[in-house]
């Protein structure tokens, strides 16, 4: 029994952490179902007295979330595709190519990654302004195509991959983009799936880059939409919980869906030079 009693303890300290966790959840949705004023009452009730999804349809009616939610997937889903690919590119390059200066530029590149983002959006916001790309999808887009952190995480994987197939692709004659293609891209599977569910919850998430450099309200992702729609409807916390709802649910899908290559991934992720 004594020995037992480190496995119970562990259990349950787990299960009050996830418990925590899931709370603020599970009260979001709830009160995103309330009628108006129910959520701010005293004390707050924990489930809708009579359940409604007023607040969903007044969002797609008066507040056009589906415009915003469109505006987040073109985008998120541009950025995690076309960094994928220069990722891994770049990645592979790093692992497996012999180049003058590979390892201190290198270096250099996880020297950056201790700079804080928000450090480096001024200079950005005034170079896509003199190349006239501010309130464009592009100038939102372009900030997320490359990541230090995912060349790194690509790098540290492709070590894994046995230089005696590449070899002998080439010695069969196939061409570096057709070693990348064919050899590569499969092989990295499991981590090319991580670092999608990274990057697009990342990119999904953001608030700050899609509020500096969109001016237009059309053109809002769902993070700012949302942040407006606070100032905007101060009083109405079940509208404000029903559009975090709405903010929330594709990223839980996506990762629910691909939880068993997100795993993998973090669990291969640190292959070692």
């Amino acid at each position: 029994m004594r020995r037992r009693i480190p496995a119970i303890a562990l259990n349950i300290v787990l299960v009050f952490i996830a418990i925590t966790t899931v709370t603020p959840v599970l009260w979001m949705v709830s009160a995103s179902l309330m009628s108006p004023g129910e959520a701010s009452s005293f004390p707050p009730s924990l489930l809708p007295k009579q359940p409604s999804l007023q607040h969903y349809e007044a969002l797609v009616d008066r507040l056009h979330i589906v415009r915003y939610f469109l505006n987040s997937f073109v985008i998120a889903g541009a950025v995690t595709l076309i960094s994928l690919f220069i990722n891994s590119m770049a990645g592979f390059a790093f692992a497996k190519y012999r180049f003058r200066g590979r390892d201190r530029l290198f270096r250099v590149l996880l020297t950056a990654m201790v700079i804080p983002a928000q450090v480096t959006m001024l200079p950005l916001f005034l170079m896509l302004k003199t190349f006239g790309l501010v309130n464009t999808y592009v100038g939102a887009i372009i900030p997320g195509l490359a990541s230090i952190f995912g060349i790194f995480l690509i790098r540290q994987f492709a070590y894994s991959i046995p230089d005696s197939l590449i070899e002998a692709a080439r010695i069969d004659g196939a061409s570096d983009f057709k070693v990348y293609r064919s050899i590569v891209l499969p092989l990295c599977r499991p981590i090319l799936f991580t670092l999608a569910l990274f990057t697009f919850m990342g990119t999904w998430n953001d608030f700050m880059w899609p509020l500096i450099i969109m001016s237009d309200d059309s053109m809002y992702t769902l993070p700012v939409a949302i942040a407006n729609l606070m100032g905007e409807h101060t009083p109405d916390l079940e509208l404000m919980m029903a559009g975090s709802v709405v903010t929330i649910v594709p990223v839980v899908v996506l990762f629910l869906a691909f939880q068993r290559h997100y795993v993998r991934g973090i669990m291969m992720g640190g292959v070692k030079e």
